[in-house]
């Protein structure tokens, strides 16, 4: 039989020269720990109504796993302004010290409304990347977004009317304008840009929460979305935007405020709503991880589901540096798992 180099002359090239490369650890499947955990304890509080009580919970697992992680961490996309929350605020050392130094974006749960209510596409989700590389919003919670897979990557233009980017994107992908379908967060702020959408003869699906996911369903093939548009929270887009690097789409943002004190801030930091960030301009690395776990059943993930053996949880790792997408199915032993949820 031929050996690789042979049979496959530029794979052997290129792993002959990849094998002068010292491989670092792929902390994305560290991450899943993270993110698995803060599934975990929110899970039980599916449908109750009670989002404050689900978020706790999994503000509680995700610190206290991400304390065992080999990273020495800052928090840069955290809890604590927005949501007030006591920990991982903006700037909280995590890990345990003995690892790389790295930005960290949580969100615990993407999707509170969804999880508290009992609807699809809550997840879990952490990101990070080098020290000093992602973005930090400060006291800017909203940003304007558009979002696409890597077929359309290069079309995209924030500052473009509507019906340009819906006719670039839909010319991507070969398909006709009547079948490109956009997600959307279904916010009275987001009413033009749904009318634009719907008047250009697109689909639309709106959603009430949960805007990482729909970016990550947006960039991944064979998930019936092919962009997402609109204004979004910014913290979620800086999360997103390391999935991003990953899976070859992009994104393009522009600070949004909607709130008194986000006007104020902007105008005491002199901040530029009118330019444009760009992907690389969120996550200034390719060393970039991202990892989200299911909290409910979605076109993601599928949610944390129990058995008499325990229960599973379905989680997405993804690499940027090398390009790598892994699928994580956990299952949990009843008893380790009520150890685990009782120490936090």
């Amino acid at each position: 039989m031929a050996t690789s180099s042979t049979a496959f002359p530029k794979l052997g090239r290129a792993w002959w020269q990849l094998s002068a490369i010292k491989p670092e650890r792929n902390l994305a499947l560290e991450l899943v720990r993270v993110t698995e955990a803060a599934a975990l304890a929110a899970a039980p509080w599916v449908g109750r109504g009670d989002k404050h009580n689900a978020d706790d919970a999994a503000v509680r697992a995700m610190r206290f796993i991400l304390g065992s992680i080999d990273i020495a961490g800052t928090i840069v996309i955290g809890e604590g302004e927005k949501d007030n929350a006591p920990w991982l605020y903006n700037g909280e050392k995590v890990g345990n010290g003995s690892g790389p130094e790295v930005d960290v974006a949580v969100d615990p749960i993407d999707g509170t409304s969804l999880t508290a209510n009992g609807q699809l596409n809550a997840i879990s989700v952490i990101a990070i990347a080098d020290r000093g590389s992602l973005y930090s919003p400060e006291s800017i919670f909203y940003m304007d977004k558009i979002v696409v897979g890597p077929e359309a990557k290069d079309q995209i233009d924030i500052n473009a009317p509507v019906i340009h980017n819906l006719t670039k994107v839909a010319k991507a992908k070969s398909k006709r304008l009547s079948d490109i379908t956009v997600m959307v967060l279904n916010r009275n702020r987001n009413q033009t840009l749904i009318d634009d959408i719907r008047n250009a003869g697109s689909r639309i699906r709106l959603i009430q929460d949960g805007d990482v996911a729909a970016s990550v369903m947006a960039a991944r093939p064979n998930t019936g979305v092919d962009m997402l548009m609109g204004i979004g929270g910014t913290p979620e887009g800086v999360i997103a935007a390391c999935a991003m690097k990953t899976l070859g789409g992009t994104m393009q943002g522009r600070l949004a405020p909607q709130l008194p004190e986000e006007i104020k801030a902007v105008n005491e930091q002199g901040l530029d709503i009118t330019k444009v960030l760009t992907i690389d301009e969120l996550v200034r690395s390719d060393n970039a991880f991202f990892a989200a776990t299911g909290i409910t059943d979605g076109e993601l993930l599928k949610g944390v589901r129990y058995q008499a053996e325990g229960a599973t949880t379905d989680s997405i790792a993804l690499r940027a540096l090398s390009g790598t997408t892994r699928r994580v199915l956990g299952e949990h032993r009843p008893e380790k798992l009520v150890g685990l949820l009782g120490s936090i």
